[in-house]
């Protein structure tokens, strides 16, 4: 959509126990070297667990490090980017509104965003805030996310570019995971509240709830103090520093920066009705609200877990465990992953925060402590899926050394400069295509940094490589007539986007 380097010693401080005598045996006596275990099969550099039960903290701690090139240690204050689990606060944000009666949830969009289209007008007449915070206007998972994601492009520019997707399901039906639905929806907070969606998350949600070291948006991580530097493993196998994403312009479906201690209280609030330190701060019927499954997303019983059926409410996911209900959501970001999950009947909250993109770990911790809590019979999730994991990478980057091995200087069918020139789609706008020596190298307009070479390897295809190693590895063609270069379809990571995108030869 993925080794811990040896020489890195794991650190892990700031525990807190509370009650110990009452968690199961797997958390009091297990769950530390677990994680240790977990974190190097996993090439993990860093992560922080919090869980609370029973109205209390069980565990707060960090393991391994910020920095594969320092030594200071993960704690329960070090900053990562949740990524979508910003998703629940926006849905809480508009849920509390729809409660005061400034909005409700089922008023069309076009009610407050004057010109606003989809790519059909049927859906364009009928589409309200409730389709936008459940994923359900019929576009494919991550659609349009190489263009919004990481990019230059204002809120409003990607609010408009979505009348460009072209829904390849049905509306209200089909569910799709969609970013910029996201955007479109937290962009409805200041034309209600008078008040842009940042400084209004901030007024409602998290000041109330004293999570004074998180940010609403993600500009300016990397000067932020005690933040973890983001890592991934993907198309070569060894950690990876990458830059740091700008969510800015998807803020509402993206962009919050925080850590496990203030995630806590937001994992109490949830579990005591909308309540923390005993002070209401959003109403119940609000909370609940969130909840309500608004989309089927699965209704097949899962072959590792305990799950029969799974929905989407306003920015998290619904599912059963075990005969439990649970509420969960993850996080991807550039060089990091987090999930956050809550069992109300159990009064059982967990928020994992890690800094690699490309590890299972960070969510077969939750599964595994959700089995210790729920009473599932133990198995070793990791070790479960560890194999797996690794056979398919290894798999994967044998076939980008196949690639690579192909690069032998080989002439391409046309001259180096009849590839020359801009090349447009219709969502993303321009590339520009330029030789050099023997390579061609493109510069991606709608993103400040981004650019790609290609190599001619033979049979028509060229080795794209990005310049952000997280976008990837992939081989790609031209299509020609008589001679002449028509197009090109390029390819990002799964992490960003799934499909390709045709960009034309002007």
């Amino acid at each position: 959509m993925k080794r811990l380097l040896r020489c890195i010693v794991l650190f892990s401080c700031s525990l807190l126990v509370l009650h110990s005598s009452a968690q199961p045996s797997f958390i009091k006596d297990s769950l530390d070297n677990y994680i240790q275990q977990g974190i190097k099969d996993w090439q993990v550099p860093g992560l922080a667990i919090v869980i609370v039960k029973d109205g209390k903290v069980v565990l707060m701690k960090g393991f391994g490090v910020k920095d594969i090139n320092q030594t200071d240690p993960v704690d329960e204050n070090t900053l990562f980017m949740i990524a979508s689990n910003t998703k629940l606060f926006t849905g809480t944000a508009l849920a509390q509104l729809d409660y005061n009666k400034k909005l409700s949830l089922d008023d069309k969009v076009t009610k407050y965003i004057d010109g606003y289209r989809l790519y059909d007008s049927t859906t364009t007449q009928l589409v309200t805030i409730r389709d936008m915070l459940s994923h359900r206007i019929g576009t494919k998972t991550f659609q349009g996310d190489f263009t919004f994601f990481d990019g230059n492009l204002s809120r409003r520019e990607i609010m408009f570019g979505m009348r460009f997707l072209k829904p390849t399901g049905r509306f209200r039906q089909d569910y799709g995971y969609c970013n910029s639905c996201f955007l479109t929806a937290g962009q409805i907070i200041p034309v209600v509240s008078g008040k842009p969606w940042e400084v209004y998350v901030y007024d409602s949600l998290l000041a109330p709830l004293g999570m004074k070291n998180t940010h609403v948006l993600s500009a300016g991580i990397e000067r932020m103090e005690n933040a973890a530097k983001a890592y991934t493993t993907s198309f070569t196998g060894k950690l990876n520093q990458v830059p740091y994403d700008t969510w800015d312009n998807l803020a509402p479906a993206a962009s919050i920066i925080s850590n496990v201690n203030d995630l806590s209280h937001w994992l109490l609030m949830q579990l005591d009705s909308g309540q923390y330190n005993g002070k209401r701060i959003i109403p119940w019927p609000a909370v609940q609200k969130t909840r309500d499954v608004n989309i089927i997303t699965s209704s097949r019983k899962s072959g590792l877990y305990p799950i029969h059926f799974r929905g989407y409410g306003l920015g998290v996911f619904a599912a059963d465990y075990n005969g439990k209900q649970i509420y969960y959501h993850t996080g991807g970001a550039s060089g990091m992953v987090s999930n956050v999950c809550f069992v109300p009947e159990e009064n059982l909250g967990i928020a994992i925060l890690t800094n690699n993109d490309n590890q299972n770990f960070f969510e077969l911790l939750r599964f595994q402590i959700l089995d210790a809590y729920l009473g599932v019979k133990y198995v070793n999730r990791s070790q479960q899926q560890l194999a797996a994991f690794k056979k398919g990478e290894a798999e994967s980057l044998k076939g980008i050394e196949d690639l690579k091995a192909r690069i032998k200087g080989n002439e391409a069918p046309l001259a180096l400069t009849a590839y020359e020139g801009d090349y447009t789609n219709e969502l993303y706008g321009k590339i520009a295509v330029t030789a050099k020596d023997k390579q061609l190298n493109i510069k991606f307009k709608s993103h400040n940094n981004l650019t790609a070479t290609l190599d001619y390897l033979d049979n028509d295809e060229w080795l794209l490589q990005y310049n952000n190693i997280l976008y990837g590895i992939f081989p790609v063609k031209f299509k020609t007539a008589h001679n002449n270069v028509v197009s090109i379809d390029i390819k990002a990571n799964d992490f960003v986007e799934y499909d390709p995108y045709t960009f034309i030869k002007k």
